[in-house]
């Protein structure tokens, strides 16, 4: 999952490791490798567009994300990529026309409140062509996926010079509405104690993500609930949307 505490170099590192390449990356590159011109908002290490071009995208491609340190990690990579340091709320969007704007590893969940919301949707709507596409996924509410991040369910990966580290997260108290806090706590690695972030995601259903996007001038065009294009369902993982500028007129 995505989280601030990632703005600290020796966890940017770790984050590929932590979310190892999978179906939702897949997902997104079939979508980026078609479009002439992409946006990726909380683009992280930059590896959905340094995969692209290294499959040979050849149109414009641009990693927006508000942590230095990932974009260290996504400039060691891909320099043919435009690299932003910043989020969405930070530059002027109208005119860019990019065909696709995307936000991958559930960074919409990480837009909390309600007027942080909305102005992150208006910059999308601005930063869209007239025929482009948003692109994003929520974990699916209903499927109440934070009762399972609980201290028992250790994560372990090794750091570049070969350190172990363990990961968990743990719930604090009951969720408010639909937000839910927890921690991030990491052991081991360069750390002499243990590493502890805190963070809050909030958990939309779907009629509430389209009116959302409606009052951003956005419609849902298709939506899916896991990454092989299946049915949204109220058992499944995911709330994939994909949106579109509505017409006037």
């Amino acid at each position: 999952m995505v989280d601030h505490s990632f703005a600290d170099l020796s966890l940017a590192a770790l984050y590929d490791s932590l979310n190892p390449w999978g179906p939702g990356d897949d997902f997104y590159l079939d979508l980026v490798m078609s479009a002439g011109s992409v946006l990726d908002v909380g683009c992280g290490t930059g590896r959905l567009l340094r995969r692209a071009r290294g499959e040979g995208h050849e149109g414009r491609l641009m990693g927006l994300d508000p942590a230095a340190a990932m974009l260290v990690q996504a400039r060691r990579g891909e320099p043919a990529v435009e690299w932003v340091l910043g989020d969405l709320r930070s530059r002027l969007w109208n005119g860019h026309g990019f065909d696709l704007v995307v936000m991958t590893g559930h960074a919409f969940q990480e837009l909390v409140g309600d007027e942080e919301l909305r102005a992150a949707l208006a910059a999308v709507r601005a930063a869209l062509s007239p025929t482009g596409r948003f692109v994003f996924e929520t974990r699916n509410p209903a499927a109440r996926a934070w009762e399972r991040w609980t201290p028992d369910r250790v994560h372990r990966v090794t750091d570049a010079d070969e350190r172990p580290v363990r990961v968990w997260h743990e719930v604090e108290g009951t969720p408010s509405g639909d937000r839910v806090t927890f921690t991030e706590t990491y052991e081991g690695g360069p750390w002499s104690q243990p590493r502890v972030s805190r963070s809050t995601l909030r958990f939309l259903g779907a009629d509430s993500l389209s009116g959302y996007l409606a009052g951003a001038g956005l419609e849902v065009v298709e939506q899916y609930g896991d990454w092989g294009r299946g049915p949204l369902a109220p058992g499944c993982p995911e709330i994939i949307t994909i949106a579109t500028p509505r017409l006037v007129g």
